[in-house]
């Protein structure tokens, strides 16, 4: 690939590609999209911070891995996908954090971001995800116009092969705004799922598709760490704010969420999600997705092979 293509240029003549041969140009794809192993031969860093504000604690976390500037040029467009599926409110635990998400945009806009988009494509009604979550109200109060929360427009949505597939899944329909930003964060909430145990970074991969998402739940573990495969986030910034513990993943009891004051940052999603996993008393290799994306290449899965920065801010 040339240099300076980007990814929106890229997408433009690759969507091309595939509508005049069918063929997909993987080996560029992957330059742009960082779609092969973020970590050969590297050791992964992640960063937690614990027992502050939410505010607190992303700045924290993102500070040990650079600061955001490490991550937004100036002039870039971000898209910053949290977890707003459910219609739940903050409490409960089945959404992102809204100060973590607003804490996101604002460091992005600091770091120089000529727009901050943020968007999900929700399970239940999104003008009530939106609303009820807090998160359309945390994003707004920053009153700065090149922050907006938008829905997603179902006709934005493009087929995308799989690369090396094992499962059922050949393609799936990826959203366009996401492909052609210059950043994408991935910002989900660390909670309990009924049919993968846990859903934090490499599920929360969910709310960038189209189509019926019920037939992915065929063989969804594997899927899960394929679909990873084809589209990277550039950082992952973990909410473990407030921590669904049972009956996710659209949670409604309050007895079910646990205070867990923690905030975990990465550029790999495996390691992020492994970390994550420890927060319930688990492991990675409790967890098959995430082990699916390690056996993929997506990342490290060994705590003990990570350079982890711990920060108690109490």
């Amino acid at each position: 690939m040339k240099n300076g293509t980007n990814r929106r240029d890229f997408l433009q003549m690759a969507l091309a590609t595939v509508a005049t041969t069918g063929f997909f140009p993987w080996g560029d794809w992957a330059g742009v999209m960082g779609s092969t192993s973020a970590h050969a031969g590297e050791v992964s860093t992640l960063a937690v911070a614990k027992n502050g504000l939410p505010e607190e604690m992303v700045r924290a976390a993102i500070g040990k891995l650079g600061g955001m500037e490490a991550f937004v040029s100036r002039g870039d467009v971000v898209v910053v996908k949290p977890n707003i599926g459910w219609d739940r409110k903050p409490e409960q635990a089945a959404n992102t954090h809204p100060e973590v998400v607003k804490t996101v945009v604002a460091m992005c806009l600091n770091a120089g971001a000529k727009q901050v988009r943020v968007m999900d494509r929700t399970c239940n009604d999104p003008r009530r995800c939106y609303r009820r979550s807090g998160i359309q109200e945390a994003v707004l109060s920053l009153d700065n116009p090149d922050a907006t929360i938008e829905y997603m427009d179902d006709r934005k949505f493009v087929d995308v092969p799989l690369k090396n597939p094992e499962g059922s899944l050949k393609s799936w329909t990826f959203h366009r705004d996401l492909l052609e930003a210059d950043k994408v964060i991935n910002v989900p909430i660390a909670k309990h799922h009924n049919a993968t145990r846990l859903t934090m970074g490499l599920k929360n991969i969910m709310g960038i598709l189209g189509g019926n998402r019920g037939n992915i739940h065929h063989s969804l573990d594997l899927n899960i760490a394929e679909l990873n495969a084809a589209f990277k986030f550039h950082l992952v910034v973990l909410d473990a704010v407030r921590v669904l513990t049972a009956n996710g993943p659209q949670g409604g009891r309050l007895r079910d969420v646990r205070e867990e004051n923690t905030i975990v940052a990465g550029v790999d999603p495996v390691a992020v999600d492994s970390y994550g996993a420890t927060l319930f008393g688990l492991s990675a290799t409790d967890i098959p997705h995430v082990m699916h994306a390690a056996r993929l290449g997506l990342g490290e899965s060994d705590l003990n092979k990570l350079n982890i920065s711990l920060m108690d801010l109490g």
